[in-house]
């Protein structure tokens, strides 16, 4: 792959992950509720959803849901619901954002790390619209001179660092704003807030429609 290539692919990569989405709102809800630091588990298992969603667009998967009405249905379908269910579970949720206030009064629920890679994993796994960007974006990239494994591993990684590199900003940018979301209130607030906007980027997802529609 050319440099020139890959530094243009890398301003559009860091574009789109700094663009909030659904990845990035599981990340700054996470950072609230378990912290920094574990809240990049489930970036952690964004990026690995990243490389399976990239695999499967190269496999071709991308031009299916492009003209299967049926597939990109059931796709659709399951992304939107699972936004969704995080967005009622976001609402309901009643997480303290200082882990010592919890400590001190009773202590909330630790989320186990598998469950919070999961996550990551499913957001990523269950959007229709990571699949159809694959397949419209990788092929802009590629060069015939080189081999294809290759440029799909530098591609991949390169969206999934830059999606790292995304989703840390935005932690610790809740975690500099932790002071401000102390008041249960506001806490609440934020639950409520961030939980209504899962639910919208799920309706959001109903909407979308394939090339075949």
């Amino acid at each position: 792959m050319h440099l020139s290539n890959w530094l243009v692919f890398c301003g559009l990569a860091l574009l789109v992950t700094f663009t909030p989405g659904p990845g990035v709102l599981l990340a700054i809800s996470n950072s609230v509720a378990v912290g920094p630091r574990r809240a990049m588990i489930s970036s952690s298992g964004n990026a690995a959803g990243l490389f399976i969603v990239s695999g499967v667009a190269m496999a071709g998967m991308g031009v299916v849901l492009a003209t299967s009405a049926t597939a990109f249905l059931a796709l659709k379908l399951a992304g939107a619901l699972y936004l969704i269910y995080l967005g009622v579970k976001q609402w309901r949720s009643k997480a303290s954002i200082l882990p010592e206030a919890e400590s001190e009064a009773a202590p909330s629920p630790r989320l186990p790390s598998r469950r919070l890679f999961i996550q990551g994993l499913t957001v990523a796994l269950t959007n229709p619209k990571a699949i159809l960007f694959f397949s419209a974006l990788f092929p802009q990239f590629l060069t015939q001179d080189a081999p294809l494994l290759e440029q799909f591993i530098v591609l991949t990684g390169t969206f999934a660092t830059c999606a790292m590199l995304a989703h840390a900003f935005y932690v610790l940018l809740a975690r500099a704003l932790k002071k401000q979301l102390a008041n249960p209130k506001r806490m609440r607030l934020f639950n409520q807030g961030s939980g209504a906007l899962f639910v919208l980027l799920g309706l959001s997802l109903l909407r979308l429609r394939n090339k075949a529609a």
